[in-house]
C-alpha cells in the first residue's frame, strides 16, 4: 500500500499544479503585501512612455526625439507596455503593471513545467522545483519593479520552451524562435548575449562534444580564462579607436575606478594600470556576478542566495558526472550554461548592477538544471537496480 501509494505521488501530474498553485500564491502574496516600486529606471520609462503616448505611437518620430546612452529601440517593449498601462488604467496603471508582471511570473512557472514534462522528468522532481523556486531572492525582489525585468525574464523561458520543444520532437520552430528573439532584442540592451548564445549554440552543436559533459565543463573554463583577455583587447583597442564615444567613455570610467559592483566600493579593486591589471579585473567581475553573498546583505539574504548557489552547483555537478546519456537533456543544460555564461560576461564587460538585477533572467533557467539532473540521476540508479 505505502509503495502504491509512493509510486501514484511520483507520476501523479496533479501534484505539480497544487505545487504551481502553492508556490505561486505565496510569491504573489508576498508582491502584493508590498506593493508596486518605481525605481530611477522606473520613473525614465515612464516618462518615455509619456513621450509615445503625446506622439500617438509614432515610434519613428519617438526614435528620433528620445536620445539616450543607448539606442532606444533597445527599450521598445516595456515602453509600449508602460504607454498601454497608462492608456487603459490610467492613475492605477501601476498596480496593473503589477498585477501583468505577476501574470507573467505564472506563465514562466507553467513553461518550465511544460518543459520538464517534455524533457519526461518526473512529477515528483517538478513539483519540487516549484518550491525551490520560492527560495530565490530575486522571484521576491524583481516583479514587483516597474522594470522590463520580469518581461524579459518570462521571454528567456519561452525561447528555452520552445527550444526544449525542438530538442525533444527533433524540429525546431524557427519562426517561433526569430520571433522572440525579435521580441527580446526590443526589450533592452541586455538582449546582446541572448543573440548571442543562440548562435554559438547552433555552432557548438555541429561539433560531436555534446555527448561529452566533461569536455563541454572544460570548454567553459576555457571561456573564464579567455574572456577577460579578450575584454582587456577590446578595452585597449577601443581606448585608442573610441575615446570621444560617450557609451565607452561611461563603461571605461568604471574600469580605471576599479569598479566590480556598481555602488558597491567594498567589491572594488585597485585602479588597474597594465594590461594584466584590466582583464583581473574583467575575471573578478565575471566571477563576482554569480557571488551569492556580500557583508551589506541581511543574513536571511545570504542564506537563500547561497542555498540556490549550491542547489546549481549540485546539479551541475551531477550533469558532469551523469550526463551524456539523452541528448535533449544535454542540449537543455548545455543551452542554459551558454545563455548563463554569456549574460555574465555581457555584464563584466558593461555593468553588473547594485543588487545583481541582471542576473534575474538566468536564475529560473539555472533553477530548471535541478529536476533534470536530478531525473538523470534517478534513471542511472534505476538502470543498476534492473541490472543487478
Amino acid at each position: 500500500m505505502k509503495n502504491y501509494l509512493l509510486s501514484q505521488f511520483i507520476g501523479d501530474k496533479k501534484y505539480i499544479y497544487i505545487s504551481l498553485l502553492l508556490s505561486f500564491s505565496i510569491i504573489a502574496f508576498y508582491h502584493i503585501s508590498n506593493g508596486y516600486v518605481m525605481s530611477p529606471d522606473s520613473y525614465t520609462y515612464s516618462r518615455w512612455a509619456d513621450e509615445l503616448i503625446k506622439l500617438e505611437f509614432n515610434f519613428i518620430s519617438y526614435y528620433a526625439q528620445n536620445t539616450f546612452i543607448a539606442p532606444s529601440f533597445f527599450y521598445t517593449t516595456p515602453v509600449l507596455i508602460i504607454s498601454l498601462m497608462k492608456v487603459i488604467f490610467e492613475a492605477e496603471w501601476q498596480t496593473a503593471f503589477l498585477i501583468f508582471n505577476l501574470s507573467l511570473l505564472l506563465l514562466s512557472q507553467l513553461l518550465i513545467i511544460k518543459s520538464l514534462l517534455l524533457l519526461e522528468v518526473r512529477p515528483v522532481l517538478i513539483s519540487l522545483t516549484m518550491f525551490v523556486l520560492i527560495t530565490s531572492v530575486d522571484l521576491l525582489v524583481w516583479p514587483r519593479y516597474v522594470l522590463s525585468d520580469m518581461i524579459f525574464s518570462f521571454l528567456v523561458i519561452l525561447s528555452i520552451y520552445i527550444m526544449i520543444k525542438g530538442f525533444v520532437t527533433g524540429k525546431l520552430n524557427f519562426i517561433g524562435i526569430i520571433s522572440v528573439i525579435g521580441i527580446i532584442f526590443l526589450s533592452r540592451p541586455s538582449s546582446l548575449p541572448i543573440l548571442f548564445t543562440f548562435f554559438s549554440f547552433f555552432v557548438i552543436t555541429r561539433f560531436q562534444i555534446l555527448t561529452k559533459p566533461k569536455i563541454i565543463l572544460l570548454l567553459f573554463l576555457l571561456f573564464f580564462i579567455i574572456t577577460p583577455l579578450f575584454f582587456s583587447y577590446l578595452h585597449q583597442l577601443s581606448e585608442i579607436n573610441l575615446n570621444e564615444n560617450k557609451l565607452t567613455g561611461f563603461l571605461f570610467s568604471m574600469v580605471k575606478e576599479g569598479m566590480i559592483i556598481h555602488d558597491r566600493p567594498e567589491t572594488w579593486i585597485s585602479s588597474p594600470i597594465s594590461f594584466i591589471d584590466v582583464s583581473y579585473l574583467y575575471f573578478i567581475r565575471l566571477i563576482n556576478f554569480f557571488r551569492p553573498y556580500i557583508d551589506a546583505f541581511s543574513s536571511i539574504h545570504i542564506l537563500l542566495n547561497s542555498l540556490v548557489a549550491i542547489i546549481i552547483l549540485f546539479s551541475i555537478t551531477i550533469w558532469i558526472f551523469f550526463g551524456g546519456k539523452i541528448k535533449s537533456h544535454d542540449k537543455t543544460i548545455l543551452f542554459i550554461l551558454l545563455l548563463s555564461f554569456f549574460v555574465a560576461a555581457y555584464h563584466a564587460f558593461t555593468l553588473i548592477d547594485y543588487d545583481w538585477r541582471y542576473r534575474f533572467p538566468i536564475i529560473m533557467p539555472l533553477i530548471m538544471i535541478f529536476p533534470i539532473t536530478l531525473e538523470i540521476l534517478f534513471k542511472k540508479v534505476n538502470s543498476k537496480i534492473q541490472i543487478e
